[in-house]
Protein backbone atom coordinates (compact mmCIF):
# COMPACT_ATOMS: atom_id res chain seq x y z
CA UNK A 1 0.00 0.00 0.00
CA UNK A 2 2.64 1.95 0.91
CA UNK A 3 4.21 1.48 -2.62
CA UNK A 4 1.30 2.54 -4.60
CA UNK A 5 0.73 5.34 -2.72
CA UNK A 6 4.13 7.16 -3.34
CA UNK A 7 3.35 6.00 -6.98
CA UNK A 8 0.20 7.81 -7.26
CA UNK A 9 1.67 11.05 -5.86
CA UNK A 10 4.43 10.60 -8.60
CA UNK A 11 1.50 10.30 -10.85
CA UNK A 12 -0.02 13.58 -9.38
CA UNK A 13 3.18 15.30 -9.29
CA UNK A 14 4.43 14.12 -13.01
CA UNK A 15 0.43 15.34 -14.01
CA UNK A 16 0.77 18.99 -12.20
CA UNK A 17 4.69 19.83 -13.75
CA UNK A 18 3.19 18.70 -17.39
CA UNK A 19 0.15 20.65 -16.66
CA UNK A 20 2.05 23.32 -15.57
CA UNK A 21 4.61 23.32 -18.24
CA UNK A 22 1.55 23.07 -20.73
CA UNK A 23 0.46 26.51 -19.01
CA UNK A 24 3.96 28.10 -19.39
CA UNK A 25 4.45 27.35 -22.76
CA UNK A 26 1.13 28.61 -23.76
CA UNK A 27 1.54 32.11 -22.05
CA UNK A 28 4.51 32.25 -23.24
CA UNK A 29 3.75 31.49 -26.45
CA UNK A 30 0.68 33.91 -26.08
CA UNK A 31 2.78 36.37 -24.95
CA UNK A 32 5.37 35.83 -27.72
CA UNK A 33 2.37 36.37 -30.85
CA UNK A 34 0.84 39.45 -28.20
CA UNK A 35 4.60 41.13 -28.46
CA UNK A 36 4.40 40.71 -32.41
CA UNK A 37 0.87 41.32 -33.59
CA UNK A 38 -0.01 44.62 -34.71
CA UNK A 39 -2.60 46.66 -32.47
CA UNK A 40 -6.21 47.07 -33.36
CA UNK A 41 -5.43 50.27 -34.76
CA UNK A 42 -7.97 50.92 -38.03
CA UNK A 43 -6.93 54.14 -39.64
CA UNK A 44 -4.06 56.82 -39.35
CA UNK A 45 -4.26 60.18 -37.30
CA UNK A 46 -4.57 58.10 -34.35
CA UNK A 47 -2.83 58.91 -30.64
CA UNK A 48 -2.54 58.67 -27.12
CA UNK A 49 -2.15 61.08 -24.35
CA UNK A 50 0.70 59.93 -21.36
CA UNK A 51 -0.23 62.31 -18.60
CA UNK A 52 2.96 62.11 -16.14
CA UNK A 53 3.19 59.81 -13.53
CA UNK A 54 0.37 57.76 -15.61
CA UNK A 55 0.82 54.08 -14.67
CA UNK A 56 1.31 50.81 -17.13
CA UNK A 57 -2.28 50.26 -15.78
CA UNK A 58 -3.61 53.52 -16.80
CA UNK A 59 -2.12 53.40 -20.18
CA UNK A 60 -3.24 50.28 -21.24
CA UNK A 61 -6.50 50.43 -19.87
CA UNK A 62 -6.86 53.81 -22.11
CA UNK A 63 -5.72 51.27 -25.24
CA UNK A 64 -8.52 48.52 -24.39
CA UNK A 65 -10.76 51.36 -23.99
CA UNK A 66 -9.87 52.79 -27.46
CA UNK A 67 -9.93 48.85 -28.54
CA UNK A 68 -6.49 48.86 -29.41
CA UNK A 69 -5.67 45.89 -27.02
CA UNK A 70 -7.32 43.07 -25.14
CA UNK A 71 -4.38 41.76 -23.74
CA UNK A 72 -3.72 41.81 -19.87
CA UNK A 73 -1.13 44.89 -17.95
CA UNK A 74 1.10 41.67 -17.12
CA UNK A 75 1.74 41.35 -20.96
CA UNK A 76 2.56 45.06 -21.04
CA UNK A 77 4.86 44.91 -18.17
CA UNK A 78 6.79 42.04 -19.91
CA UNK A 79 6.81 43.46 -22.69
CA UNK A 80 8.70 47.19 -21.38
CA UNK A 81 11.24 44.23 -19.00
CA UNK A 82 12.31 42.67 -21.99
CA UNK A 83 13.04 45.54 -23.54
CA UNK A 84 14.44 47.27 -20.84
CA UNK A 85 12.05 50.17 -20.64
CA UNK A 86 10.47 49.61 -17.21
CA UNK A 87 10.60 52.83 -15.49
CA UNK A 88 11.52 55.46 -17.83
CA UNK A 89 8.64 55.48 -20.22
CA UNK A 90 7.94 59.50 -21.30
CA UNK A 91 5.00 62.01 -20.66
CA UNK A 92 3.39 63.19 -24.07
CA UNK A 93 1.24 61.84 -26.88
CA UNK A 94 2.10 59.20 -29.11
CA UNK A 95 1.35 58.43 -32.37
CA UNK A 96 -0.87 55.02 -32.78
CA UNK A 97 -0.28 53.91 -36.91
CA UNK A 98 -2.08 50.93 -38.23
CA UNK A 99 0.35 47.96 -38.60
CA UNK A 100 2.56 48.83 -35.13
CA UNK A 101 2.93 46.52 -32.23
CA UNK A 102 3.23 46.50 -28.80
CA UNK A 103 7.28 46.79 -28.78
CA UNK A 104 6.72 49.69 -31.64
CA UNK A 105 4.23 51.79 -28.89
CA UNK A 106 6.84 50.56 -25.83
CA UNK A 107 10.11 51.45 -27.94
CA UNK A 108 8.44 55.02 -28.79
CA UNK A 109 7.12 55.94 -25.31
CA UNK A 110 10.78 54.80 -23.63
CA UNK A 111 12.58 56.90 -26.60
CA UNK A 112 10.17 59.87 -26.20
CA UNK A 113 9.70 59.51 -29.50
CA UNK A 114 6.40 61.85 -29.18
CA UNK A 115 4.17 63.10 -31.67
CA UNK A 116 5.49 65.60 -34.31
CA UNK A 117 2.53 67.76 -35.60
CA UNK A 118 3.10 70.48 -38.22
CA UNK A 119 1.56 74.27 -38.66
CA UNK A 120 2.10 75.58 -41.76
CA UNK A 121 2.41 79.96 -41.84
CA UNK A 122 0.99 80.54 -45.55
CA UNK A 123 2.86 83.04 -47.65
CA UNK A 124 0.80 86.39 -47.88
CA UNK A 125 -0.81 85.92 -45.12
CA UNK A 126 -1.47 88.89 -42.58
CA UNK A 127 -0.73 88.80 -38.73
CA UNK A 128 -4.21 88.98 -38.06
CA UNK A 129 -4.87 85.47 -39.95
CA UNK A 130 -1.63 83.82 -38.39
CA UNK A 131 -3.25 84.66 -34.78
CA UNK A 132 -6.31 83.43 -35.93
CA UNK A 133 -5.02 80.14 -37.43
CA UNK A 134 -3.21 79.61 -34.01
CA UNK A 135 -6.07 80.09 -31.58
CA UNK A 136 -8.61 77.44 -34.01
CA UNK A 137 -5.13 74.69 -33.20
CA UNK A 138 -7.28 72.55 -30.65
CA UNK A 139 -3.51 71.10 -29.26
CA UNK A 140 -1.57 74.38 -29.07
CA UNK A 141 -1.68 75.94 -25.64
CA UNK A 142 -3.27 79.25 -26.29
CA UNK A 143 -1.21 81.97 -24.01
CA UNK A 144 -1.46 84.63 -26.22
CA UNK A 145 -4.79 84.62 -26.80
CA UNK A 146 -5.58 87.38 -24.24
CA UNK A 147 -2.96 89.41 -25.44
CA UNK A 148 -2.87 92.87 -27.52
CA UNK A 149 -0.04 92.95 -30.56
CA UNK A 150 2.47 94.81 -28.86
CA UNK A 151 1.99 92.67 -25.41
CA UNK A 152 2.68 89.23 -28.11
CA UNK A 153 5.82 90.84 -29.54
CA UNK A 154 6.72 91.58 -25.96
CA UNK A 155 6.36 88.16 -25.03
CA UNK A 156 8.75 86.46 -27.46
CA UNK A 157 11.72 88.78 -26.87
CA UNK A 158 11.00 91.45 -29.81
CA UNK A 159 12.71 95.03 -29.65
CA UNK A 160 10.31 97.52 -28.11
CA UNK A 161 8.28 99.39 -30.60
CA UNK A 162 8.14 96.63 -33.21
CA UNK A 163 5.30 96.31 -35.56
CA UNK A 164 4.33 92.57 -35.81
CA UNK A 165 3.43 92.61 -39.08
CA UNK A 166 5.56 90.58 -41.56
CA UNK A 167 7.90 89.89 -39.14
CA UNK A 168 6.87 85.45 -38.80
CA UNK A 169 8.51 83.72 -41.81
CA UNK A 170 5.40 81.68 -43.76
CA UNK A 171 7.19 78.09 -43.35
CA UNK A 172 5.79 74.78 -41.66
CA UNK A 173 6.75 74.54 -38.28
CA UNK A 174 6.79 71.26 -36.33
CA UNK A 175 5.34 71.00 -32.84
CA UNK A 176 4.06 68.88 -30.12
CA UNK A 177 0.70 68.99 -28.22
CA UNK A 178 0.28 71.28 -25.26
CA UNK A 179 3.38 73.36 -27.23
CA UNK A 180 2.68 77.28 -26.65
CA UNK A 181 1.13 79.37 -29.36
CA UNK A 182 4.26 81.62 -28.04
CA UNK A 183 6.87 79.02 -28.90
CA UNK A 184 5.89 79.24 -32.54
CA UNK A 185 5.73 82.95 -32.92
CA UNK A 186 9.29 83.28 -31.61
CA UNK A 187 10.71 80.54 -33.59
CA UNK A 188 8.79 82.41 -37.17
CA UNK A 189 9.90 85.52 -35.50
CA UNK A 190 13.61 84.59 -35.19
CA UNK A 191 13.82 82.82 -38.98
CA UNK A 192 12.39 85.70 -40.19
CA UNK A 193 14.98 87.89 -38.91
CA UNK A 194 18.08 85.53 -40.35
CA UNK A 195 16.00 84.96 -43.98
CA UNK A 196 15.40 89.12 -43.81
CA UNK A 197 19.31 89.82 -42.71
CA UNK A 198 20.95 87.20 -44.92
CA UNK A 199 18.62 88.75 -47.99
CA UNK A 200 20.17 91.66 -46.64
CA UNK A 201 23.58 91.30 -47.04
CA UNK A 202 23.30 90.01 -50.05
CA UNK A 203 21.29 92.66 -51.82
CA UNK A 204 22.05 94.28 -55.15
CA UNK A 205 23.89 97.17 -55.30
CA UNK A 206 22.13 100.75 -55.27
CA UNK A 207 18.45 99.68 -54.13
CA UNK A 208 16.14 102.80 -52.88
CA UNK A 209 15.63 101.39 -49.80
CA UNK A 210 17.35 102.68 -46.50
CA UNK A 211 16.92 99.25 -44.50
CA UNK A 212 16.46 95.66 -44.33
CA UNK A 213 12.84 96.56 -43.23
CA UNK A 214 12.44 98.47 -45.83
CA UNK A 215 13.16 96.07 -47.88
CA UNK A 216 10.74 93.82 -45.79
CA UNK A 217 7.94 96.43 -46.50
CA UNK A 218 8.90 95.83 -50.46
CA UNK A 219 8.29 92.27 -50.04
CA UNK A 220 5.00 91.81 -48.43
CA UNK A 221 3.81 94.19 -51.41
CA UNK A 222 5.35 91.71 -53.87
CA UNK A 223 3.77 88.90 -52.13
CA UNK A 224 0.54 90.32 -52.22
CA UNK A 225 0.55 91.43 -56.44
CA UNK A 226 1.99 87.75 -57.35
CA UNK A 227 2.08 84.19 -56.85
CA UNK A 228 3.96 83.53 -59.88
CA UNK A 229 7.49 82.97 -59.24
CA UNK A 230 8.33 84.17 -62.49
CA UNK A 231 7.01 87.77 -61.78
CA UNK A 232 7.93 88.34 -58.61
CA UNK A 233 11.28 89.94 -59.71
CA UNK A 234 9.80 91.60 -62.62
CA UNK A 235 6.84 92.99 -60.28
CA UNK A 236 9.92 93.92 -57.69
CA UNK A 237 11.84 95.92 -60.26
CA UNK A 238 8.51 98.07 -61.05
CA UNK A 239 8.31 98.88 -57.37
CA UNK A 240 12.09 99.85 -57.38
CA UNK A 241 12.20 102.36 -60.22
CA UNK A 242 8.56 103.84 -59.23
CA UNK A 243 10.73 104.43 -55.65
CA UNK A 244 13.95 105.98 -57.73
CA UNK A 245 12.08 108.10 -59.80
CA UNK A 246 9.49 109.43 -57.07
CA UNK A 247 6.22 107.87 -58.55
CA UNK A 248 3.16 107.05 -56.54
CA UNK A 249 3.78 103.23 -56.48
CA UNK A 250 -0.54 102.52 -57.21
CA UNK A 251 -0.84 99.36 -55.61
CA UNK A 252 -3.81 97.85 -54.79
CA UNK A 253 -2.63 95.54 -51.63
CA UNK A 254 -1.79 98.40 -49.80
CA UNK A 255 -5.35 100.55 -50.22
CA UNK A 256 -6.76 97.13 -49.22
CA UNK A 257 -4.73 96.94 -46.25
CA UNK A 258 -5.30 100.71 -44.82
CA UNK A 259 -8.98 99.59 -45.32
CA UNK A 260 -9.02 97.21 -42.68
CA UNK A 261 -12.33 96.03 -41.43
CA UNK A 262 -13.72 98.21 -43.84
CA UNK A 263 -12.89 96.15 -46.73
CA UNK A 264 -15.52 93.84 -48.20
CA UNK A 265 -13.90 91.72 -51.25
CA UNK A 266 -14.00 94.31 -53.58
CA UNK A 267 -12.22 97.97 -54.31
CA UNK A 268 -13.42 101.02 -55.62
CA UNK A 269 -12.67 104.46 -57.04
CA UNK A 270 -13.50 106.18 -54.05
CA UNK A 271 -11.33 103.69 -52.04
CA UNK A 272 -8.57 104.92 -53.61
CA UNK A 273 -8.70 108.25 -52.69
CA UNK A 274 -9.04 108.18 -49.67
CA UNK A 275 -5.97 109.29 -47.70
CA UNK A 276 -4.44 106.42 -45.12
CA UNK A 277 -0.67 106.06 -44.59
CA UNK A 278 -1.45 102.79 -46.67
CA UNK A 279 -3.21 104.50 -49.59
CA UNK A 280 0.14 104.42 -52.35
CA UNK A 281 -2.52 106.14 -54.72
CA UNK A 282 -2.28 109.40 -52.35
CA UNK A 283 0.90 109.17 -50.88
CA UNK A 284 4.52 108.69 -51.91
CA UNK A 285 6.99 105.79 -50.87
CA UNK A 286 6.65 102.63 -49.10
CA UNK A 287 3.78 102.24 -47.14
CA UNK A 288 4.63 102.55 -43.03
CA UNK A 289 4.81 99.08 -42.15
CA UNK A 290 4.68 95.47 -43.94
CA UNK A 291 1.15 94.35 -45.37
CA UNK A 292 1.44 90.54 -45.18
CA UNK A 293 4.04 87.96 -44.36
CA UNK A 294 6.64 87.90 -47.14
CA UNK A 295 7.85 84.41 -47.90
CA UNK A 296 11.79 83.74 -48.99
CA UNK A 297 11.25 84.10 -52.56
CA UNK A 298 9.67 87.62 -52.14
CA UNK A 299 11.89 88.73 -49.88
CA UNK A 300 14.70 88.15 -52.37
CA UNK A 301 12.73 89.40 -55.43
CA UNK A 302 12.91 92.66 -53.44
CA UNK A 303 16.38 92.52 -53.05
CA UNK A 304 17.47 91.75 -56.26
CA UNK A 305 14.48 93.03 -58.64
CA UNK A 306 14.87 92.94 -62.35
CA UNK A 307 16.43 95.19 -64.41
CA UNK A 308 14.53 96.83 -67.54
CA UNK A 309 12.23 100.06 -68.20
CA UNK A 310 8.84 98.68 -67.17
CA UNK A 311 7.15 101.04 -64.60
CA UNK A 312 3.42 99.47 -64.86
CA UNK A 313 1.49 96.23 -64.58
CA UNK A 314 -1.64 94.86 -65.54
CA UNK A 315 -3.57 91.79 -64.12
CA UNK A 316 -4.66 89.60 -67.01
CA UNK A 317 -7.23 87.46 -65.08
CA UNK A 318 -5.57 84.50 -65.26
CA UNK A 319 -2.72 84.96 -62.17
CA UNK A 320 -0.03 86.55 -64.68
CA UNK A 321 0.39 89.92 -65.66
CA UNK A 322 1.37 92.03 -68.65
CA UNK A 323 4.10 94.31 -68.07
CA UNK A 324 4.70 98.37 -69.92
CA UNK A 325 7.35 100.65 -70.08
CA UNK A 326 5.00 103.37 -70.88
CA UNK A 327 1.66 105.07 -69.26
CA UNK A 328 0.38 104.53 -73.34
CA UNK A 329 0.90 101.20 -73.55
CA UNK A 330 -0.27 100.45 -69.83
CA UNK A 331 -3.49 102.41 -70.98
CA UNK A 332 -3.86 99.83 -73.69
CA UNK A 333 -3.42 96.95 -71.34
CA UNK A 334 -6.21 97.94 -68.95
CA UNK A 335 -8.10 98.69 -71.77
CA UNK A 336 -7.79 95.01 -72.93
CA UNK A 337 -7.61 93.00 -69.75
CA UNK A 338 -10.17 95.30 -67.54
CA UNK A 339 -12.31 97.01 -69.44
CA UNK A 340 -11.96 93.96 -72.13
CA UNK A 341 -11.94 95.99 -75.54
CA UNK A 342 -8.92 94.82 -76.80
CA UNK A 343 -8.19 95.99 -80.24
Amino acid sequence: MKVRGIALWRVILLVVLVAAIAAGSWLWFDWARFARTPLAIPAAGQSIDVARGASFRDIVRDLRDRHATAAPSLYWRVVSMEMHASGRLHAGEFALRPGMTPRDLIGDMANGRVLQRNLTIVDGWSFADLRRTLAAVPTLTHDTADLDDAAIMRLIGAPEGDNPEGRFLPETYAYVKGDKESSILKRAYVAMGKTLDAAWAGRAKDLPLASAYEALILASIVEKETGRADERPRIAGVFVRRLEGRMLLQTDPTVIYGMGASYAGSIHKSDLTTDTPYNTYTRTGLPPTPIALPGRAAILAAVHPADGKELYFVAKGDGSHVFSSSLEEHNRAVACYQLKRCQ
